[in-house]
C-alpha cells in the first residue's frame, strides 16, 4: 500500500485525524416541503459551528418508480405501510431551491454539498459548484454512480452501512480507478433510528487501517453519545440528521438533533478530540503541575533537634509534596538530623546525616 496522507479539503477545510473534527449538519427531509424552513436550518447549523450542511438531490422518479408490489411497500419501522415512491415523493428536496440554498450558505460562509442519487443529480450539482460529494449508505454499491462522481475530481465521502469489507473495497478502488484519491468512509448503522448497541465503532479504526482513508461516522442514534466515543476511535467526520423540532415531524426528525443538541454535539467532539492527545503519564499540564504539590512527602510532623534520630514520631509522610519521596520513609529513619528542623518542614538529604 503506498503512503497516503489521509486528509481530505472541503472549501479549503483540511479533514483529518490532526485537525477537529468536521461535523455535517444532514438537512434531508427535515425541511418539511417548506425552504423557509430549509434555510432557518442551514443557519442554525452555521450558528452551532458545523462545517456543512448537506442536501439530498433525488426525485421519486430517480430513485423508485410509482408501483405497490412486493419491496416496494415498506414493511416496520417508523415508515411502515408507507410506499417508497410517496415517501420519496414526500421527503425530496426541490431541485428548484438547490440554487438558493447553495446562495444562502455561500452568503453565510458554511459549506454546502449533498448526495446525488442518479447521474442526473451529478450534471445538475456540479453546475452549481457542489464542493464535495456524499453517497449515501444504499447507494455505496452503484459503481457507476461512484466514478462518475468521483472523476469530478472532487472529495468523495461514502456511508457503508449496508456495505460489507469486500463490497467497500469495491467503491473505493473505483473511486481511485478514476484517479481521485479523496477519500473519506462513513461507518454508519442504516437503521432509523439505530441502537447504541448496534454501534460497532471498533470498526472506525478498522476502516482507517484497512484503505488508508480519513474515516467518521454518520449517525442516526439518538443524542450526541455516539459522535463523541467515535471522535476518540479515530472518526474525523461527524454526521448528524437536524431539524427545528422532533415534534414538527417529518421524515427523518425522529433521530435528529434540535438545535442546542447540535451546538452540544460540535462542542463535545471538538472537546473528546482535543482531549485525546498523545501518550503520556506525567504531570498534564499546567493545572494538574499545581495540584502535584498535594502528592505526599516526608515531613517533620515535630521539632527535632539537631543529632536527633529520625523516628515515626517525629517524621511522617503527609501532604503537601515538597519533601522527600515516601519511598525514602526507610532510609530515613534511624538518620540523625544535620541540624534543628521545625514542625513542618520538608525533609532534603541536607537535613539527614
Amino acid at each position: 500500500m503506498t503512503e497516503r496522507s489521509k486528509t481530505i479539503s472541503i472549501d479549503g477545510r483540511r479533514i483529518g485525524v490532526e485537525e477537529r473534527p468536521y461535523v455535517i449538519a444532514e438537512l434531508s427531509g427535515n425541511h418539511n416541503r417548506d425552504i423557509k424552513r430549509a434555510l432557518k436550518l442551514m443557519q442554525i447549523a452555521k450558528d452551532a459551528g458545523a462545517d456543512a450542511v448537506k442536501l439530498q438531490t433525488y426525485t421519486a422518479d430517480t430513485l423508485t418508480i410509482d408501483h405497490d408490489g412486493p419491496g416496494f411497500v415498506l414493511q416496520g419501522g417508523q415508515w411502515d405501510g408507507r410506499k417508497l415512491y410517496e415517501l420519496y415523493q414526500e421527503a425530496n428536496t426541490p431541485w428548484e431551491w438547490h440554487k438558493e440554498l447553495f446562495d444562502f450558505a455561500a452568503s453565510i460562509g458554511i459549506s454546502v454539498f449533498s448526495s446525488p442519487f442518479d447521474s442526473t443529480a451529478i450534471d445538475f450539482l456540479e453546475e452549481l459548484n457542489a464542493p464535495a460529494y456524499k453517497i449515501a449508505s444504499f447507494e455505496a454499491m452503484d459503481i457507476p454512480l461512484i466514478q462518475k462522481a468521483a472523476s469530478t475530481g472532487k472529495p468523495m465521502i461514502v456511508s457503508i452501512g449496508v456495505t460489507n469489507l469486500p463490497e467497500a473495497a469495491e467503491a473505493v478502488e473505483a473511486i481511485r480507478a478514476t484517479g481521485n484519491d479523496n477519500i473519506c468512509l462513513l461507518h454508519c448503522v442504516s437503521a432509523y433510528p439505530s441502537k447504541p448497541e448496534d454501534a460497532n465503532l471498533a470498526t472506525i479504526p478498522h476502516l482507517s487501517k484497512a484503505f488508508d482513508v480519513v474515516v467518521g461516522l454518520s449517525d442516526h442514534s439518538p443524542g450526541t453519545a455516539l459522535p463523541c466515543a467515535a471522535v476518540t476511535l479515530g472518526a474525523s467526520v461527524i454526521e448528524k440528521h437536524v431539524t427545528l423540532s422532533r415534534t414538527d415531524g417529518g421524515p427523518d426528525s425522529s433521530f435528529s438533533l434540535e438545535p442546542d443538541e447540535l451546538n452540544r454535539l460540535v462542542e463535545d467532539t471538538h472537546a473528546a478530540w482535543s482531549a485525546i492527545g498523545r501518550v503520556n503519564y506525567g504531570i498534564k499540564g499546567e493545572d494538574e503541575k499545581k495540584m502535584s504539590q498535594l502528592r505526599r512527602s516526608l515531613y517533620a510532623i515535630r521539632d527535632i533537634q539537631s543529632g536527633e534520630e529520625f523516628t515515626t514520631e517525629n517524621v511522617r509522610s503527609i501532604r503537601p509534596g515538597f519533601g522527600l519521596r515516601p519511598k525514602y520513609l526507610p532510609k530515613v529513619l534511624g538518620k540523625r538530623a544535620a541540624q534543628a528542623i521545625r514542625r513542618g518542614e520538608p525533609l532534603s538529604w541536607e537535613l539527614v546525616s
